[in-house]
């Protein structure tokens, strides 16, 4: 344990801005730093442990995306192919002419979309909860919870496909769905469930014993709980996620599973898949992919103009410091970066989760760094500044992760 940065976590724990946390770095082939702090379960009075098991969101991406670019190794599929080869409800597509305008107010999309507009997010799609509009409840109607959604994946895409995009695409980044129909059509190019194709490409080589869309009955007391803040923006556990996207416990025979923010998962296994990025592609002689192909992966693919239009929340998130590989942020100014997105040297990766979870990884020094808690805020809380403290632990923890040894 690296004792700046565990005195610096147990401050932010202190001052109520998280519950507790998991920090992990690991260098040049070393673990230099772990920690567990705070508590995992504030009604049961449980500890954080090493092995707490998070829901990860959005961390869930660039595992899916690992996994479509080792189709592309295989020449399974192509970052220009048209998604419609497999799926050909998108072969004929609506978009916007306002994107929180009438959703019938549309036009005829002007080209299909790629694989890679799937990967760099540039598809068109979005999330509902992102805007004010009638998009936001359409896409409510047409596709449920947005982790654990009553519909099966081939009804999912249908009705996906029968919502009008947001942008044209391949014009420009719009965070959403994207990953969620990559993980899908993934699976139906390999003929199986979405978390089998991870657990034999991904999880198992790698040794991601606790990684999955779902956690066995023997797991579950490891689970942090849902921990939000109260409305005095005090931690305070929570009867579910917020928006309701998840389920405390899924059904059996649940058919959907997110490939864009579904996994639960721990720092020792995400660190396993993270040293993907730093290792060339092979993590203790097993191989996933080809040094070319990470660095491929690692390599902004977005336009200046499409830095500069990138929105999320209406707030710019890429005109400076970082650019967005295939399904990873990438830093190309280390001095403008945003350290909650990530940060490091030139070419440093990372993607966060919207429940707390970060992490980074940077071929510059060979170095990890992980960040799991649960920090469920809901969008109104959010606004009025309840649960942002996460943030200042996140940076604290990102500047010191250099130091630590």
């Amino acid at each position: 344990m690296n004792e700046p940065i565990a005195r610096a976590m147990a401050k932010h724990i202190s001052q109520g801005n998280m519950a507790g946390a998991v920090t992990l770095i690991w260098r040049n082939g070393r673990l230099v730093h772990k920690a567990s702090q705070g508590q995992r379960n504030l009604a049961a009075g449980l500890p954080m442990e090493s092995d707490t098991l998070f829901r990860v969101a959005s961390l869930t991406k660039p595992v899916t995306s690992v996994a479509a670019m080792m189709l592309v190794e295989e020449k399974r599929i192509a970052l220009d192919d048209p998604i419609s080869r497999w799926v050909p409800e998108f072969s004929t597509l609506n978009v916007l002419r306002a994107i929180d305008g009438p959703c019938d107010d549309v036009e005829p999309a002007q080209q299909e979309i790629t694989v890679e507009d799937l990967l760099t997010h540039r598809a068109g799609f979005t999330y509902g909860d992102f805007h004010t509009g009638p998009i936001a409840a359409a896409y409510a109607e047409a596709l449920g919870a947005s982790i654990d959604s009553e519909h099966s994946p081939d009804s999912w895409m249908a009705r996906l496909a029968s919502l009008p995009l947001v942008a044209q695409p391949g014009a420009g980044f719009h965070y959403g769905h994207s990953t969620d129909l990559l993980g899908f059509l993934l699976a139906r190019i390999e003929g199986m469930p979405l978390q089998d194709l991870l657990r034999r490409r991904i999880f198992e080589p790698l040794g991601m014993v606790d990684t999955d869309f779902t956690v066995s009955v023997a797991k579950r007391h490891r689970c942090a709980a849902p921990l939000g803040f109260s409305a005095d923006g005090r931690p305070a556990q929570r009867a579910m996620v917020p928006a309701g996207h998840a389920l405390q416990e899924r059904p059996v025979g649940m058919s959907y599973v997110s490939g864009g923010q579904g996994l639960w998962s721990t720092a020792d296994d995400y660190l396993a898949f993270a040293r993907v990025f730093v290792e060339g592609g092979a993590v203790d002689g097993v191989r996933l992919l080809q040094p070319e192909t990470v660095h491929r992966m690692m390599t902004n693919r977005l336009s200046p103009a499409q830095r500069d239009e990138a929105r999320m929340f209406g707030l710019p998130i890429f005109a400076t410091g970082h650019g967005f590989g295939l399904g990873v942020a990438v830093v190309v100014e280390p001095d403008k970066a945003v350290p909650t997105l990530c940060g490091g040297g030139v070419g440093a990766i990372g993607w966060p989760g919207a429940y707390g979870g970060w992490w980074q990884a940077d071929p510059n020094d060979s170095s990890v760094a992980i960040f799991l808690t649960h920090n469920m805020v809901d969008a109104d809380q959010m606004a009025s500044g309840v649960g942002l403290g996460v943030y200042a632990a996140i940076s604290d923890f990102q500047a010191m992760a250099p130091m630590a040894d």
